[in-house]
């Protein structure tokens, strides 16, 4: 190698370093921008790359963990009281479970089932501002028996379902989406979060799909 070759080599070699310290800062800079640029609200970076779930996440989650619940209507319980599961939540209003209501019950089993190896991991709640002995089911839904109460329809078809009672007033505050559309219902993470609701015509694949990806990557 000649002497004169050496100082080419020395430049090629401090071009590589420096490109190689480069890249990191590089890549600082350039998220740096691009969070700038979301807050701004120039790019919708969750639009641009799309996110796993079909249903509506719940921004910011609401917690259920200060709330005191009637268990079937009767004794003091905290949600922390439950065993920690994922747990799909159903609200039912007033003194009557009519045709959504019942749609809602129906399907949430069905994709409670439809989950196979994860049922365990998974549990239904069904969150009301009445007792489930003075709930009646209605006959226009077809999907149980006019005239029975909530907590005989559980008994019959529904084995397992939890029944949570509070207040009209903390329901609301609970899970005002349902003020504006009964025609959905909630998903509630192991640690207490409402996190997501579930519209009642999503595809209930689409469901499962959102499901099975939250299980896939937790721990509860």
């Amino acid at each position: 190698m000649t002497d004169a070759a050496m100082p080419s080599q020395r430049r090629r070699a401090r071009l590589v370093l420096i490109l190689i310290a480069g890249i990191p800062l590089s890549m600082m800079l350039g998220a740096t921008a691009l969070w700038w640029a979301g807050e701004q609200g120039h790019v919708d970076v969750l639009g641009s790359v799309g996110t796993a779930n079909h249903g509506k996440l719940i921004d910011p989650p609401r917690s259920v963990t200060d709330v005191v619940f009637q268990h079937e209507g009767v004794a003091e319980t905290l949600w922390q009281d439950l065993p920690a599961k994922w747990r799909l939540l159903v609200v039912q209003r007033g003194e009557n479970c009519d045709a959504i209501c019942q749609q809602q019950l129906y399907q949430t089993r069905q994709i409670h089932l439809a989950l196979g190896k994860d049922f365990n991991r998974v549990g239904r709640v069904v969150l009301s501002d009445t007792a489930p002995t003075a709930v009646t089911l209605t006959p226009e839904a077809g999907q149980g028996v006019a005239g029975v109460s909530l907590s005989e329809w559980f008994a019959q078809e529904h084995v397992g379902m939890t029944a949570l009672t509070v207040s009209s007033e903390r329901l609301s505050t609970l899970v005002p989406e349902v003020l504006a559309s009964s025609a959905q219902w909630f998903v509630v993470d192991p640690a207490g979060w409402i996190m997501m609701r579930v519209s009642d015509d999503l595809y209930y694949k689409d469901v499962i799909s959102d499901l099975r990806f939250l299980l896939k990557h937790s721990g509860g």
